[in-house]
């Protein structure tokens, strides 16, 4: 491990000074590889998925299809459009002293990224460290272990072709141990960043010897109050829930006001025809009786709060007013992403404003909380802390700076 992580740290400082042209280029080149060996990837990928229950949650996540595949080159394609963050000048003056200071973006340097079940990461992860100057180490999941492989074997020669050393984008085997080395290899990682499940995330912060940048699980609440509008709020909470349930700006909790209890059967109408499952309080509980499907709703439980189902299940809860909807927000939420549903601006300022999460929103789905959609390219992950870097991560977020200090024989006095 070592020797691959050193590997890494020499290709990390030959990346810095490659051309954003040549990446440009690299990057629509693996797009249009990925096209082409599209069998070969759909071929290994059903590898991964005969070993995984159809009913797991993640078996969403590890599907790769065509649709899929084009979907990815596309994020290539627009990750290579973007301009380059790197050498941009974030501020610059002039001490009284003479001396020039500007402070411009450079790489982190070796960035590792640890993932489970998602092979569309592999890619993301790749374009976005090569098109900020960054080696990456990949630990993927050894549930996606044939789908990355085999996307790390399309992509090895492509690099190769545009000049780059294969260290730049390092696949490391599917096992724990790689985990582990991984968190401890400091001086020759800079950054480990994990993406995946609260247990994955947990593990990787109580264990890293390097720095980690989290990438929290997302459990997701949608308010709506009494000034909400139903079929505005009904569409909504519907695409909140079912667009992609494995995905962790799905949608986990609807509060409602209880004000709008007459109205909550009408607004998860849409949730019965996709089977999700409910687990609703005693007042929801009673507003749903004979209105929802009975083998489709259950009583809540205090586990069923602050739970990331990642599946076809919702908890609602009732409550009085904003206040105890903030109030249930900052103690069951992630810190990733919540909504309001609400006519009243005073509401939607003052929700804005107090909740405390990466992106929140007024009148629209969770499920824009990504990258692509944010105009960014592709993401790295979506970072709940608070420290570097917050919400979906792009090429900024992948960036550090320094200080360049231009004099002409300046010395400091005692």
């Amino acid at each position: 491990m070592i020797d691959l992580f050193r590997a890494a740290q020499q290709a990390s400082r030959a990346l810095a000074a490659v051309p954003a042209a040549t990446t440009d280029a690299l990057l629509r080149d693996l797009a249009d590889a990925l096209i082409a060996h599209t069998d070969f990837l759909i071929s290994a990928n059903a590898q991964d998925l005969a070993r995984m229950p159809a009913a797991d949650p993640r078996h969403d996540r590890l599907r790769l299809t065509p649709a899929r595949l084009a979907s990815m080159a596309d994020d290539l394609r627009a990750v290579a459009a973007l301009p380059s963050p790197l050498g941009a000048k974030l501020s610059e003056k002039t001490l009284p002293n003479g001396l020039l200071l500007s402070k411009v973006r450079v790489p982190l340097g070796v960035v590792g990224i640890i993932y489970e079940a998602r092979p569309n990461v592999t890619i993301d992860s790749l374009a976005l460290c090569l098109k900020t100057g960054n080696a990456c180490l990949l630990k993927g999941g050894s549930d996606a272990a044939a789908s990355n492989a085999a996307l790390i074997e399309v992509a090895g020669p492509v690099l190769l072709r545009h000049g780059l050393p294969l260290a730049a984008a390092t696949l490391l085997p599917p096992e724990r141990a790689a985990t582990e080395a991984l968190l401890r290899a400091v001086g020759l990682v800079d950054v480990v960043i994990p993406r995946g499940s609260q247990g994955l995330i947990n593990y990787v912060r109580e264990n890293a010897r390097v720095p980690v940048i989290e990438t929290g699980a997302g459990v997701v609440h949608t308010y709506f109050d009494e000034t909400g509008h139903l079929a505005q709020g009904a569409a909504i909470i519907a695409n909140a829930k079912t667009r992609r349930v494995s995905v962790c700006n799905s949608l986990d909790c609807l509060l409602i006001n209880e004000s709008r209890l007459a109205d909550l059967p009408a607004l998860v109408a849409p949730l019965a025809a996709a089977q999700v499952q409910l687990f609703a309080d005693a007042p929801a509980l009673a507003a749903l009786a004979g209105a929802y499907p009975p083998e489709l709703l259950a009583p809540a439980t205090d586990e069923h709060f602050g739970t990331e189902f990642l599946d076809y299940k919702l908890a609602i809860k009732t409550v009085t007013d904003l206040d105890a909807a903030l109030d249930h927000i900052a103690r069951y939420g992630s810190r990733h992403s919540e909504a309001i549903i609400s006519e009243n601006q005073a509401h939607i300022d003052t929700f804005l404003q107090s909740v405390d999460a990466a992106a929140v929103y007024a009148n629209a789905s969770t499920a824009f909380t990504d990258g692509g959609q944010f105009g960014l390219g592709a993401e790295i992950g979506i970072s709940t802390q608070k420290l570097h870097a917050r919400g979906p991560m792009g090429l900024e977020e992948l960036t550090s700076y320094k200080w360049l200090v231009r004099g002409n024989g300046q010395v400091r006095g005692g």
